[in-house]
C-alpha cells in the first residue's frame, strides 16, 4: 500500500535519516538558489536594463547554461529531501525563531538579487509601466510598445495582456512609478513587496502556531524554511506570495476578513478558493457569513470596476488554458488521436470540474476521519483538489496549499505536496526558455511534456486512492462509548 508514509521515505534516503542532515541538506538547497541569482544574467537569470548601481545587484559572471540549471537541479532535490528530513523530525529540529530568523534572512537577500527562474518579473514590469504611459495593460500587450526600455524587455509574453488582477496591477504601477524607465529598479520596488509579503506571511504563520512548539516547527519548515518555496517566490518573485500573504491573514485574523479575502483574489482570482474555509466555518452564523461575504464581494467589485470592465476579459480567456506539463495535456492528445485535430479545451475544463469536486469531496472526508474541519483545513482540501484537477499550473501555484498546510496541521497531505512539487519543478528547469543552452531542449520534449505529466497522473490517482482509503477506513471504525 503507498500512503504519505511510503513517499516520505522514498523522497528520504536511508542513509539521511537525523535532522542536522535536513539543515544541511535543505540549507544548501538555499545557497544553491542565492548563488544562482548572485552570478548575475544567465540561462536562469533574465538580464535586467539600467544603471548598474541601482539594486538588484549580482557579480555578472556571465555563467554557462549548464551551470546554473545543474545548480537549480540540485537546489530542487536537495530541496525536497531536506524539507522531506525536516518535517520528518520536526521536533528535533531547531527552534521555530531560528528556521524564521534563517528563512526571512533568505528572503531579504534574494530581494537584492535579480530574480531567477523564469521571465514572469519582466511581465509584472511590463504591465506596471503601461499603466505609468496611460496604456491599459488588459488591451495593451508588450509588443505595441517594443521601443520601450521596460516593455520592450518582456521575452515570452509579449502578445499576451495583463492576466493579474486589479490589486496586481497596482503593486506593478506603484514599482513603476519608483522605477521610471528603468527596468533594474522597477523589478527591484516590486522584489521588496515580494519579499514584505513572504516574511509577512512567515510572521502570521508563526504567531498562530506559537501555543506548540513542535507545529510551530513545521509551520516554519512548511512555508519560511522550505527551500522549495524560496526558490520558486522569494527567488522567482512570483505574485502568487502576495496574494497568499492576504489568505492566510484573512484565515487567521477575526476582523477584516472579508477585505483580506477580497484583496487576495483582487491579487489572482484562483486563491478565491481560500473563501470556502471561512464559508464553511460561518454556515452556522449567517450574519457574520454576510459580513464577511459581503464585504469580500465589495472589495472585488471595486477594484474591477477601477480597473475597468477589460480587467474580466482576461481572467475568462486565462480559465480555458491548458499547460505543458499538466495530465490533461495527455487527455488532450489521446483526444486528438481518438477523434482527429482539435483543442479539446471546453471537454476539458468541463472535465477539470468534474476531477476537481471529486477530489474536494475525497480530500475532505479524509481530513475529517483525521479530525473537525476548521476554515483552514477545509481551504487546504479545494487548494490541493485544484492544484490536481487545473489544466493550468505553475510551480508557484503550489505556494498556496504550503502555506495552508502550516496553518491547518495535515500531515497526511504533506508527502503528496512535496513530492509533486519537487516533479513539477523538475518540469519547469528553468521555465525561462531565452538562452537555453540547445542540447538540453529534452528537458521541455522529454521531461516536461511526457515524463512529468505522466508522474502528476500517477500521483493524482494516489491521491484519490488515499483519501478514499481514509475515509473509508474511518467509517468502519467502532464509536468509543462514552
Amino acid at each position: 500500500m503507498i500512503t504519505p508514509k511510503v513517499l516520505t521515505k522514498l523522497i528520504t534516503p536511508k542513509v539521511v535519516a537525523g535532522p542536522r542532515v535536513g539543515v544541511v541538506v535543505g540549507g544548501g538547497s538555499i545557497v544553491a538558489t542565492i548563488l544562482i541569482g548572485l552570478l548575475g544574467p544567465s540561462a536562469m537569470v533574465p538580464p535586467l536594463r539600467g544603471p548598474s548601481w541601482q539594486p538588484p545587484y549580482s557579480l555578472g559572471v556571465a555563467p554557462d547554461g549548464h551551470l546554473v540549471i545543474a545548480l537549480a537541479a540540485a537546489a530542487i532535490v536537495l530541496g525536497a529531501i531536506g524539507l522531506a528530513i525536516g518535517l520528518r523530525h520536526a521536533c528535533r529540529m531547531p527552534p521555530a525563531r531560528w528556521l524564521l530568523l534563517a528563512g526571512c534572512l533568505a528572503a531579504v537577500v534574494l530581494a537584492f538579487l535579480p530574480p531567477s527562474g523564469s521571465a514572469d518579473h519582466l511581465n509584472y514590469a511590463a504591465y506596471g509601466r503601461m499603466v505609468m504611459l496611460g496604456h491599459n495593460p488588459y488591451v495593451t500587450v508588450p509588443a505595441d510598445l517594443p521601443g520601450d526600455p521596460v516593455i520592450g524587455a518582456v521575452e515570452e509574453w509579449g502578445t499576451v495582456p495583463s492576466v493579474y488582477g486589479p490589486v496586481a496591477t497596482a503593486v506593478q504601477a506603484l514599482a513603476s512609478f519608483v522605477g521610471g524607465d528603468s527596468l533594474r529598479l522597477t523589478i527591484f520596488v516590486m522584489a521588496i513587496v515580494n519579499a514584505a509579503a513572504f516574511i509577512a506571511t512567515a510572521l502570521v504563520l508563526h504567531r498562530f502556531t506559537r501555543h506548540d512548539p513542535v507545529r510551530q516547527r513545521r509551520a516554519a519548515l512548511l512555508w519560511t524554511a522550505n527551500p522549495l518555496i524560496i526558490y520558486h517566490l522569494a527567488a522567482g518573485m512570483h505574485l502568487d506570495t502576495l496574494a497568499i500573504a492576504f489568505m492566510v491573514a484573512a484565515l487567521v485574523v477575526a476582523r477584516g476578513k472579508g477585505i483580506l479575502l477580497g484583496l487576495g483574489i483582487a491579487v489572482k482570482v484562483t486563491a478565491g478558493l481560500v473563501a470556502l474555509g471561512p464559508a464553511w466555518e460561518l454556515r452556522r452564523s449567517p450574519r457574520r457569513l454576510a459580513v464577511v461575504a459581503g464585504s469580500a464581494l465589495l472589495t472585488v467589485v471595486v477594484a474591477y470596476l477601477l480597473a475597468g470592465p477589460d480587467s474580466l476579459d482576461q481572467v475568462r480567456s486565462a480559465s480555458q488554458s491548458l499547460s505543458l506539463a499538466t495530465p490533461w495535456k495527455l487527455v488532450q492528445h489521446a483526444a486528438q488521436a481518438l477523434f482527429g485535430p482539435g483543442a479539446y479545451r471546453v471537454w476539458i475544463q468541463l472535465g477539470s470540474y468534474a476531477l476537481l469536486a471529486a477530489l474536494a469531496v475525497m480530500v475532505l472526508r479524509a481530513l475529517r476521519a483525521d479530525g473537525p474541519l476548521d476554515a483552514p483545513r477545509v481551504a487546504l482540501a479545494f487548494a490541493v483538489a485544484w492544484l490536481f484537477a487545473t489544466p493550468y499550473v505553475l510551480p508557484w501555484y503550489d505556494g498556496l496549499a504550503f502555506a495552508l498546510l502550516a496553518l491547518a496541521a495535515c500531515p497526511a497531505l504533506e508527502a503528496f505536496m512535496i513530492v509533486r512539487l519537487a516533479v513539477l519543478s523538475l518540469g519547469y528547469l528553468p521555465a525561462r526558455q531565452a538562452d537555453q543552452p540547445p542540447d538540453l531542449g529534452w528537458l521541455v520534449s522529454v521531461v516536461r511534456s511526457q515524463v512529468v505529466p505522466w508522474c502528476l497522473l500517477a500521483l493524482t490517482v494516489l491521491l484519490g486512492w488515499w483519501a478514499w482509503k481514509t475515509s473509508k477506513a474511518a467509517g468502519r471504525a467502532p464509536t468509543r462509548s462514552a
